[in-house]
């Protein structure tokens, strides 16, 4: 039994192809790399997180089992032989294409908006913040400069 994110039955299940224990903990590996997290920190994630994590390792695993020399490949993002080229992204040769998916659906690896508030926003609603009327609501302190 491997410490991943998926079973080796979850990966007959979601591909249909069968892996050993070795390629799981090498896809494991791979997506703990990729997603800048490691297995045993999944109870502080969401469960929504771990899903896709599992699909990520589930689908790495599969793939990896149809490729030859995974560990010895080059990092290129361009291959050209007998004049015939292909164009790869930059992790197209050692991710596979639905883990990448997967991993983006994971809720750290997604872009999001930060609101700033601004220095006129609180926590309850006042009204207008500069207006005479809401100066009860507002905290006071003194001005640190001084005369």
């Amino acid at each position: 039994m491997v410490d991943a994110w998926a079973t080796a039955q979850q990966v007959i299940d979601t591909t249909g192809v069968s892996v050993t224990d070795t390629q799981l903990a090498q896809a494991q590996s791979d997506i703990e790399i990729f997603s800048n997290r490691i297995y045993p920190d999944g109870e502080r994630m969401r469960t929504r997180d771990l899903y896709w994590l599992g699909q990520a390792v589930a689908r790495q695993a599969a793939w990896q089992a149809g490729q030859f020399g995974l560990e010895t490949r080059l990092d290129a993002t361009q291959i050209q032989q007998d004049q015939v080229s292909s164009t790869l992204t930059g992790d197209g040769l050692v991710l596979a294409p639905m883990a990448a998916r997967a991993l983006r659906r994971v809720s750290w690896m997604r872009s999001r908006t930060v609101h700033i508030r601004s220095a006129f926003e609180s926590a309850r609603p006042v009204g207008n913040p500069l207006s005479d009327g809401s100066d009860d609501s507002q905290v006071w302190a003194p001005y640190p400069g001084g005369a």
